[in-house]
């Protein structure tokens, strides 16, 4: 992987995968993101840990989520292709979200609903969370 990823034009990554790229050492010293529960782990490996739901340093680029990577996609079509084609893809797959509720993120959610998920997800607090790799 890090033989790959010294030729490639972009790295890229979304929810837990930055963790692989960072195990790797691809990512030591450059800014990722991650699912919020397993954000810090990426510290272990040298990344730096950014809450954001697309980073982008340099030719890394990663995403938050399972469901940021549907903004990711969107984001890596503007950089490949410009934005006009990237709103394309967007008109295209109909992306248009609206969520029912607003508790995405543990800033967003209500405080009942992130100390629950907290209890099922130890540590996840922290960002803590270990990955099974």
């Amino acid at each position: 992987m890090r033989q790959l990823s010294d030729t490639a034009q972009y790295v890229t990554s979304v929810c837990t995968g930055s963790i692989i790229l960072a195990a790797a050492g691809v990512l030591k010293g450059r800014r990722s993101a991650c699912h919020w529960a397993f954000l810090n782990v990426l510290k272990e490996y040298g990344a730096i840990p950014d809450p954001g739901r697309i980073v982008k340093d340099g030719r890394f680029m990663s995403g938050g989520g399972v469901t940021a990577g549907i903004d990711f996609g969107v984001a890596i079509a503007a950089e490949l292709r410009g934005v006009q084609a990237a709103q394309e893809v967007q008109l295209l797959v109909q992306y248009d979200p609206q969520p029912p509720f607003h508790a995405g993120n543990p800033l967003e959610a209500p405080p009942k609903v992130r100390d629950a998920v907290y209890r099922m997800l130890p540590g996840s607090e922290h960002g803590l969370m270990r990955p099974i790799l």
